[in-house]
Protein backbone atom coordinates (compact mmCIF):
# COMPACT_ATOMS: atom_id res chain seq x y z
CA UNK A 1 0.00 0.00 0.00
CA UNK A 2 1.27 3.45 -0.88
CA UNK A 3 1.14 5.16 2.49
CA UNK A 4 4.54 6.70 3.24
CA UNK A 5 4.68 10.47 3.17
CA UNK A 6 0.91 10.80 3.40
CA UNK A 7 -1.07 12.61 6.08
CA UNK A 8 -2.10 10.69 9.18
CA UNK A 9 -5.10 11.10 11.44
CA UNK A 10 -5.19 13.50 14.37
CA UNK A 11 -7.49 11.06 16.20
CA UNK A 12 -4.84 8.67 17.48
CA UNK A 13 -4.36 8.34 21.24
CA UNK A 14 -1.13 6.75 22.43
CA UNK A 15 -1.51 4.85 25.70
CA UNK A 16 1.48 2.57 25.29
CA UNK A 17 3.45 2.11 28.47
CA UNK A 18 0.42 2.87 30.62
CA UNK A 19 -0.49 -0.70 31.43
CA UNK A 20 -2.59 -1.62 34.45
CA UNK A 21 -1.07 -4.98 35.22
CA UNK A 22 -1.12 -8.39 33.64
CA UNK A 23 -4.32 -9.97 32.40
CA UNK A 24 -4.77 -13.70 32.40
CA UNK A 25 -7.33 -15.90 30.77
CA UNK A 26 -9.65 -17.37 33.37
CA UNK A 27 -11.37 -20.65 32.77
CA UNK A 28 -10.99 -23.24 30.05
CA UNK A 29 -12.43 -23.14 26.56
CA UNK A 30 -11.07 -24.33 23.25
CA UNK A 31 -7.84 -22.41 23.33
CA UNK A 32 -6.50 -18.89 23.40
CA UNK A 33 -6.79 -18.49 19.66
CA UNK A 34 -10.59 -18.72 19.89
CA UNK A 35 -10.65 -16.34 22.85
CA UNK A 36 -8.65 -14.02 20.63
CA UNK A 37 -11.05 -14.18 17.73
CA UNK A 38 -14.03 -13.23 19.89
CA UNK A 39 -12.86 -9.66 19.56
CA UNK A 40 -10.46 -9.91 16.65
CA UNK A 41 -11.99 -7.95 13.82
CA UNK A 42 -15.03 -6.85 15.64
CA UNK A 43 -16.27 -8.77 18.64
CA UNK A 44 -17.72 -7.14 21.72
CA UNK A 45 -14.97 -6.91 24.36
CA UNK A 46 -17.62 -6.50 27.03
CA UNK A 47 -18.51 -10.14 26.51
CA UNK A 48 -14.99 -11.15 27.47
CA UNK A 49 -14.90 -9.52 30.88
CA UNK A 50 -15.74 -12.76 32.63
CA UNK A 51 -12.86 -14.45 30.84
CA UNK A 52 -10.16 -12.06 32.01
CA UNK A 53 -8.80 -11.09 35.36
CA UNK A 54 -6.15 -8.69 36.58
CA UNK A 55 -3.22 -10.75 37.77
CA UNK A 56 -0.92 -8.13 39.19
CA UNK A 57 -0.49 -4.42 39.72
CA UNK A 58 1.33 -2.55 37.02
CA UNK A 59 3.19 0.72 37.01
CA UNK A 60 3.18 3.34 34.31
CA UNK A 61 6.48 3.26 32.48
CA UNK A 62 8.10 5.40 29.87
CA UNK A 63 7.40 3.59 26.63
CA UNK A 64 10.29 3.35 24.19
CA UNK A 65 9.08 2.87 20.64
CA UNK A 66 11.10 0.63 18.34
CA UNK A 67 11.74 1.64 14.75
CA UNK A 68 9.25 -0.99 13.56
CA UNK A 69 6.60 0.22 16.00
CA UNK A 70 7.16 3.80 14.90
CA UNK A 71 6.57 2.80 11.30
CA UNK A 72 3.49 0.79 12.23
CA UNK A 73 2.01 3.62 14.30
CA UNK A 74 2.48 5.97 11.35
CA UNK A 75 0.91 3.39 9.05
CA UNK A 76 -2.25 2.86 11.13
CA UNK A 77 -2.60 6.63 11.46
CA UNK A 78 -2.55 7.03 7.67
CA UNK A 79 -5.05 4.20 7.20
CA UNK A 80 -7.33 5.73 9.83
CA UNK A 81 -7.16 9.09 8.02
CA UNK A 82 -8.13 7.33 4.78
CA UNK A 83 -11.17 5.78 6.46
CA UNK A 84 -12.14 9.18 7.85
CA UNK A 85 -12.09 10.69 4.37
CA UNK A 86 -14.02 7.82 2.79
CA UNK A 87 -16.76 7.57 5.40
CA UNK A 88 -17.16 11.34 5.73
CA UNK A 89 -17.92 11.44 2.02
CA UNK A 90 -20.19 8.38 2.09
CA UNK A 91 -22.18 9.77 5.00
CA UNK A 92 -22.43 13.14 3.25
CA UNK A 93 -24.00 11.40 0.24
CA UNK A 94 -26.64 10.00 2.59
CA UNK A 95 -27.31 13.39 4.17
CA UNK A 96 -25.55 12.33 7.36
CA UNK A 97 -22.52 13.52 9.32
CA UNK A 98 -19.71 11.10 10.08
CA UNK A 99 -18.15 11.32 13.53
CA UNK A 100 -14.52 10.24 13.50
CA UNK A 101 -13.61 7.50 15.98
CA UNK A 102 -10.45 7.57 18.07
CA UNK A 103 -7.82 4.90 17.60
CA UNK A 104 -6.01 3.98 20.81
CA UNK A 105 -2.55 2.44 20.66
CA UNK A 106 -1.80 0.42 23.77
CA UNK A 107 0.68 -2.15 25.00
CA UNK A 108 -0.19 -5.12 27.15
CA UNK A 109 -3.62 -4.14 28.42
CA UNK A 110 -5.98 -1.21 28.46
CA UNK A 111 -9.05 0.19 30.21
CA UNK A 112 -12.04 0.89 27.97
CA UNK A 113 -15.70 1.78 28.36
CA UNK A 114 -16.34 -1.90 27.60
CA UNK A 115 -14.06 -3.07 30.41
CA UNK A 116 -10.44 -4.11 30.70
CA UNK A 117 -8.84 -5.97 27.80
CA UNK A 118 -5.43 -7.41 27.07
CA UNK A 119 -3.51 -7.61 23.82
CA UNK A 120 -4.44 -11.29 23.53
CA UNK A 121 -7.95 -10.28 22.42
CA UNK A 122 -6.60 -8.63 19.29
CA UNK A 123 -7.77 -5.33 17.78
CA UNK A 124 -11.33 -4.38 18.74
CA UNK A 125 -13.90 -1.62 18.66
CA UNK A 126 -15.68 -0.51 21.82
CA UNK A 127 -19.10 1.02 21.07
CA UNK A 128 -19.26 2.46 24.59
CA UNK A 129 -16.55 5.04 23.91
CA UNK A 130 -16.51 4.76 20.11
CA UNK A 131 -12.81 3.96 20.08
CA UNK A 132 -10.68 1.39 18.25
CA UNK A 133 -8.01 -0.36 20.32
CA UNK A 134 -4.87 -1.87 18.82
CA UNK A 135 -1.71 -3.31 20.30
CA UNK A 136 0.76 -3.07 17.42
CA UNK A 137 2.27 -6.43 18.37
CA UNK A 138 -0.78 -7.87 16.61
CA UNK A 139 0.87 -7.11 13.28
CA UNK A 140 3.43 -9.82 13.99
CA UNK A 141 0.72 -12.21 15.18
CA UNK A 142 -1.20 -11.62 11.98
CA UNK A 143 1.88 -12.62 10.06
CA UNK A 144 3.06 -15.54 12.21
CA UNK A 145 -0.07 -17.06 13.82
CA UNK A 146 -2.56 -16.33 11.09
CA UNK A 147 -0.19 -16.57 8.12
CA UNK A 148 -1.61 -13.31 6.81
CA UNK A 149 1.39 -11.04 6.22
CA UNK A 150 1.46 -7.67 4.54
CA UNK A 151 0.56 -4.08 5.33
CA UNK A 152 -2.76 -4.31 3.51
CA UNK A 153 -3.75 -7.26 5.69
CA UNK A 154 -3.33 -4.96 8.69
CA UNK A 155 -5.18 -2.21 6.83
CA UNK A 156 -8.10 -4.62 6.38
CA UNK A 157 -8.15 -5.22 10.15
CA UNK A 158 -8.33 -1.49 10.85
CA UNK A 159 -10.95 -0.91 8.17
CA UNK A 160 -13.08 -3.73 9.61
CA UNK A 161 -13.02 -2.17 13.08
CA UNK A 162 -13.94 1.18 11.55
CA UNK A 163 -16.78 -0.71 9.87
CA UNK A 164 -18.16 -1.44 13.34
CA UNK A 165 -18.00 2.27 14.09
CA UNK A 166 -20.03 2.92 10.95
CA UNK A 167 -22.59 0.39 12.21
CA UNK A 168 -22.69 2.14 15.58
CA UNK A 169 -23.35 5.52 13.97
CA UNK A 170 -26.06 4.09 11.71
CA UNK A 171 -27.74 2.33 14.63
CA UNK A 172 -27.23 -1.15 13.17
CA UNK A 173 -25.17 -2.58 15.99
CA UNK A 174 -27.56 -1.26 18.65
CA UNK A 175 -30.48 -2.95 16.89
CA UNK A 176 -28.60 -6.25 16.82
CA UNK A 177 -27.54 -6.03 20.46
CA UNK A 178 -31.14 -5.30 21.50
CA UNK A 179 -32.00 -8.82 20.36
CA UNK A 180 -29.53 -10.53 22.68
CA UNK A 181 -32.00 -11.26 25.46
CA UNK A 182 -34.84 -12.04 23.06
CA UNK A 183 -33.17 -14.78 21.04
CA UNK A 184 -31.51 -18.08 21.79
CA UNK A 185 -27.74 -18.11 21.70
CA UNK A 186 -27.83 -20.01 18.40
CA UNK A 187 -30.17 -17.49 16.78
CA UNK A 188 -28.27 -14.50 18.15
CA UNK A 189 -25.03 -15.96 16.77
CA UNK A 190 -26.61 -15.84 13.33
CA UNK A 191 -27.27 -12.12 13.76
CA UNK A 192 -23.71 -11.62 14.99
CA UNK A 193 -22.38 -13.28 11.84
CA UNK A 194 -24.40 -10.88 9.68
CA UNK A 195 -23.08 -7.92 11.68
CA UNK A 196 -19.49 -9.06 11.24
CA UNK A 197 -19.88 -9.75 7.54
CA UNK A 198 -21.29 -6.28 7.05
CA UNK A 199 -18.19 -4.85 8.76
CA UNK A 200 -16.13 -6.89 6.30
CA UNK A 201 -18.19 -5.40 3.47
CA UNK A 202 -17.54 -1.89 4.79
CA UNK A 203 -13.83 -2.67 4.90
CA UNK A 204 -14.14 -3.59 1.23
CA UNK A 205 -15.88 -0.29 0.49
CA UNK A 206 -12.88 1.51 1.97
CA UNK A 207 -10.51 -0.63 -0.11
CA UNK A 208 -12.48 0.28 -3.24
CA UNK A 209 -11.88 3.96 -2.58
CA UNK A 210 -8.20 3.30 -1.81
CA UNK A 211 -7.91 1.65 -5.21
CA UNK A 212 -9.65 4.62 -6.80
CA UNK A 213 -6.99 6.87 -5.34
CA UNK A 214 -4.27 4.59 -6.76
CA UNK A 215 -3.07 3.64 -3.27
CA UNK A 216 -3.03 -0.12 -3.79
CA UNK A 217 0.08 -1.95 -4.89
CA UNK A 218 0.40 -5.32 -6.56
CA UNK A 219 -0.67 -8.06 -4.15
CA UNK A 220 -2.54 -5.78 -1.73
CA UNK A 221 -6.00 -7.13 -2.53
CA UNK A 222 -4.72 -10.68 -2.13
CA UNK A 223 -3.28 -9.78 1.28
CA UNK A 224 -6.67 -8.56 2.49
CA UNK A 225 -8.51 -11.57 1.09
CA UNK A 226 -5.96 -13.87 2.72
CA UNK A 227 -6.48 -12.14 6.07
CA UNK A 228 -10.26 -12.42 5.74
CA UNK A 229 -9.86 -16.12 5.01
CA UNK A 230 -7.46 -16.64 7.92
CA UNK A 231 -9.92 -15.32 10.52
CA UNK A 232 -12.99 -17.25 9.42
CA UNK A 233 -14.71 -19.11 12.25
CA UNK A 234 -14.39 -22.47 10.51
CA UNK A 235 -10.68 -22.03 9.83
CA UNK A 236 -9.90 -20.90 13.39
CA UNK A 237 -11.95 -23.62 15.06
CA UNK A 238 -10.42 -26.35 12.92
CA UNK A 239 -6.97 -25.01 13.73
CA UNK A 240 -7.72 -24.89 17.47
CA UNK A 241 -9.69 -28.09 17.99
CA UNK A 242 -9.63 -30.02 14.73
CA UNK A 243 -13.27 -29.46 13.79
CA UNK A 244 -15.81 -26.67 13.34
CA UNK A 245 -19.11 -26.10 15.14
CA UNK A 246 -21.24 -23.99 12.75
CA UNK A 247 -23.91 -23.07 15.31
CA UNK A 248 -21.21 -21.42 17.42
CA UNK A 249 -19.97 -19.19 14.59
CA UNK A 250 -20.11 -15.48 15.42
CA UNK A 251 -18.06 -13.94 12.59
CA UNK A 252 -18.72 -16.10 9.55
CA UNK A 253 -16.79 -18.70 7.60
CA UNK A 254 -13.62 -17.91 5.71
CA UNK A 255 -15.51 -18.04 2.43
CA UNK A 256 -18.22 -15.69 3.72
CA UNK A 257 -15.73 -13.16 5.09
CA UNK A 258 -13.76 -13.17 1.87
CA UNK A 259 -16.95 -12.91 -0.20
CA UNK A 260 -18.36 -9.89 1.61
CA UNK A 261 -15.08 -8.02 1.71
CA UNK A 262 -14.68 -8.56 -2.02
CA UNK A 263 -18.28 -7.55 -2.65
CA UNK A 264 -17.63 -4.25 -0.87
CA UNK A 265 -14.42 -3.84 -2.82
CA UNK A 266 -16.23 -4.28 -6.13
CA UNK A 267 -19.21 -2.09 -5.21
CA UNK A 268 -17.73 0.78 -3.21
CA UNK A 269 -21.26 1.73 -2.16
CA UNK A 270 -22.64 1.58 1.37
CA UNK A 271 -26.14 0.65 0.20
CA UNK A 272 -25.06 -2.69 -1.28
CA UNK A 273 -23.95 -4.05 2.08
CA UNK A 274 -27.25 -5.15 3.63
CA UNK A 275 -26.23 -8.54 5.00
CA UNK A 276 -29.43 -8.77 7.05
CA UNK A 277 -31.91 -9.06 4.18
CA UNK A 278 -30.20 -11.74 2.08
CA UNK A 279 -31.08 -15.39 2.59
CA UNK A 280 -27.81 -16.89 1.43
CA UNK A 281 -24.75 -15.29 3.00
Amino acid sequence: MKWRGRKGSSNVEDQRGKGIGGIGVAGGGIGLIIVLVVTLLGGNPGELLNNFQITDSGNNTSYVETDQEKELSQFVSVVLKDTEDVWSEEFRKEGLTYKNPTLVLYSGNVNTACGTAGSSVGPFYCPGDQKLYIDLSFYQELKDKFQAPGDFAMAYVIAHEVGHHVQKLLGTSDKVMSQRTKLSKKEFNKLSVRLELQADYYAGVWANHAQGKDLLEKGDLEEALNAATAVGDDTLQKKAQGYAVPESFTHGTSEQRKHWFYKGFKSGKIEDGDTFSVNNL
